[in-house]
């Protein structure tokens, strides 16, 4: 039903796709990745027409809708319901005719289309779905222009839902959704009846709506079959085989050159030689993946302190007096890894607001160790930084003694090298602008790092490094994201946000999603038939529970012998720069003008500093060593 043939399209003189070709059949689902920037967008306002290709072709089959969300979100006096009902125009025009028609067989024509297009129903189904992007019955009836714009955008998704288009295109659909509407739209997606062409870094939403990937690889559109994890297996496994391959060729064109080397100048052996120079010629170099450049993470290690970082005793929050949560009993200790799980609105934010010191309670105590230092993180900070200023000016306000070197280490730690430190932000991507809100929030290495939906405008690559970091981290995370593969690797403790309290939740992740979708269980779902069902998840051996105890168990292994790594370290940095300051001492030709007492005891505290540096890094070397042994014995009994 959609085929783009030979696509090619520049910006700026610049090839964004060059002579890609995809086939998609009707009622596939399709998934649309690659890395920011690659062109995913793009494609998707080509495929409307909202742009139009340098060269290529792209044809959808005649006489099919297509639909795409809304860039700007509904804006008007008119309520959400009649904002949704109105997408579908064909069903608005037809009610409006009816008003004023007067001719009988028009009267009836337009009765029937109306009966055809189940107009009767479309209340109900655009009230449903509304629904399960959060608005309850009486949300649904206020004015549209009463909510702010991320609520506004749930709006608009609904309106393309509802539409129900022959092709549906979805550009990051999951980015204004708690965890909640997340999961709603993940099982409507996965039974919609059409085509769905969706572009996401939600790795679950692409496992669980999605049967088969076009990743945009250097220009060109490869499709996969399968789900999200089926697409990186098989990418996996397709550049190990070149890679093979390309060893293989290698070793051939080596043996066929040596033996054209050692008798090309021999007669008797000249038109073998020249048959196999020929051979040479013909071998195809085997074309690598395109290798796609890495992005990391590193949040500083903080010093250890004494539990708890932080404590809340019948704790009261809110605005204005008025109070969003009651009855807060928490603690939070260095090696806490907490997700707190609620529908926006119930109060999650509001909490990590109190946890960071940016709203007081109203009631009750809050302590903290007279030490600790907070790494905060929201998305609105964005809407904070300088667009004129480089990254380097926003770290130099920070940290306004460090010099140029120092400053530029730490924004290297998120991968701001080279120009990307002195580019203005305002010509940063929005997932360059979430990493500088990382290195700002950790220049003084907080102890406990407080992130308020940090992957919104990462790509799927930045996500893991995220929480590879987080995993690697040594200080205390409080987590809210809807991003459910980022909660399942990086929260060990669940916290439920709801009913105006905060309390642990007995139950893992799963429980949860079970618990939501019982909840809103029993609504219609588009049919779908029984050939097109998801692929099958494989099957999980251990269950979260279990592994956040064992993620728990080994960070308290592994704890103490951090800890000896980063002394060893900071001892071996301190006396390294006294062993420089020494030694510029002895490099100066004043000195030695001087008395001769004053050289002779800055040699001898030369040599004891050489004698002590080379002790504390062979206790660092020997730290780092048990370090490695242990993490490598634990490593093995996981896989055993």
């Amino acid at each position: 039903m959609l085929s783009i043939v030979d696509l090619t399209y520049r910006v700026g003189g610049q090839p964004i796709f060059e002579q890609a070709s995809l086939s998609v059949a009707a009622g596939k689902r399709v998934g649309l990745v690659g890395r920011n920037g690659a062109g995913k967008s793009t494609l998707l306002k080509l495929i409307d027409g909202e742009l139009q290709p340098d060269q290529g072709s792209i044809s959808i089959q005649p006489g099919l809708r297509v639909g795409r969300m809304a860039q700007d979100p509904p804006d008007g006096p008119e309520s959400l319901l009649e904002t949704v009902l109105a997408a579908d125009t064909e069903r608005a025009q037809l009610l409006a005719a009816a008003e004023t028609a007067t001719d009988p067989q028009r009267i009836a024509e337009i009765h029937n289309r109306l009966a055809d297009i189940q107009s009767h129903s479309a209340p109900a189904r655009a009230a449903r779905i509304l629904d399960g992007l959060g608005f309850d019955h009486a949300a649904q009836q206020r004015p549209c222009n009463s909510y702010s714009g991320g609520w506004r955008m749930r709006v608009a998704l609904a309106a393309v839902l509802f539409s129900q288009p022959d092709l549906l295109l979805l550009d990051e659909p999951s980015n204004h959704l708690d965890l909640e509407a997340r999961l709603w739209l993940e099982s409507y997606l996965r039974n919609y009846p059409h085509t769905l062409i969706l572009v996401s870094h939600d790795r679950d939403l692409l496992n669980g709506a999605i049967e088969q990937i076009a990743h945009i690889d250097a220009g060109k559109l490869v499709a996969y079959n399968g789900n999200y994890d089926r697409f990186e297996r098989t990418r996996r496994e397709r550049q190990e085989n070149l890679m093979s391959q390309a060893a293989r060729q290698q070793a051939q064109r080596k043996h066929l050159q040596e033996f054209v080397d050692r008798f090309r100048a021999k007669a008797s052996k000249a038109r073998q030689a020249q048959s196999r120079l020929k051979m040479i010629e013909k071998l195809e170099p085997v074309v690598l993946l395109a290798h796609e450049k890495e992005v990391g993470f590193d949040f500083p290690s903080p010093a250890e302190l004494a539990p708890p970082l932080i404590t809340i005793e019948n704790g009261q929050a809110g605005y204005g007096g008025k109070p969003v949560l009651s009855g807060l009993d928490l603690r939070i200790d260095m090696d806490d890894r907490i997700a707190l799980l609620g529908a926006n609105g119930n109060g999650k934010s509001t909490l990590v607001r109190v946890l960071s010191d940016r709203l007081k309670l109203q009631a009750g105590s809050l302590r903290k160790s007279g030490k600790l230092r907070v790494g905060y993180f929201a998305q609105h900070q964005t809407e904070e930084l300088d667009m004129r200023d480089t990254p380097l000016d926003h770290v130099r306000r920070l940290m306004p003694d460090a010099n140029e070197q120092k400053l530029r280490n730490h924004l290297g730690r998120f991968y701001f090298s080279g120009t990307k430190a002195t580019l203005e932000v305002g010509r940063l991507s929005g997932g360059e602008r979430t990493r500088l809100l990382f290195a700002l929030m950790s220049v003084e290495a907080p102890h406990i790092l407080l992130l308020d939906e940090p992957t919104n405008h990462l790509d799927m690559d930045a996500r893991e490094a995220l929480i590879e970091a987080l995993n690697d981290y040594r200080g205390a995370v409080v987590l809210v994201s809807h991003d459910t593969h980022l909660l399942r690797l990086v929260a060990d403790t669940l916290w439920l946000v709801a009913d105006g309290a905060c309390r642990p939740y007995d139950g893992d992740l799963d429980d949860y999603q079970r618990l939501l979708l019982g909840q809103r269980g029993g609504e219609e779902k588009p049919a779908r038939s029984a050939a097109a069902k998801p692929e099958a998840r494989p099957a999980v051996t251990e269950t979260a529970r279990e592994r956040r105890k064992s993620q728990a168990e080994i960070r308290a292994r592994l704890a103490p012998l951090r800890k000896a790594v980063s002394e060893a370290e900071a001892m071996v940095a301190r006396l390294g720069k006294k062993n420089e300051a020494i030694r510029q001492k002895l490099a100066d030709p004043a000195l030695y003008s001087g008395p001769a007492d004053a050289i002779r005891d800055l040699q001898i505290e030369a040599g004891s500093l050489q004698n002590a540096l080379a002790e504390a890094e062979g206790d660092w070397l020997e730290a780092n060593e048990r370090l490695e042994a242990a993490e490598r014995e634990l490593r093995e009994g996981a896989e055993a």
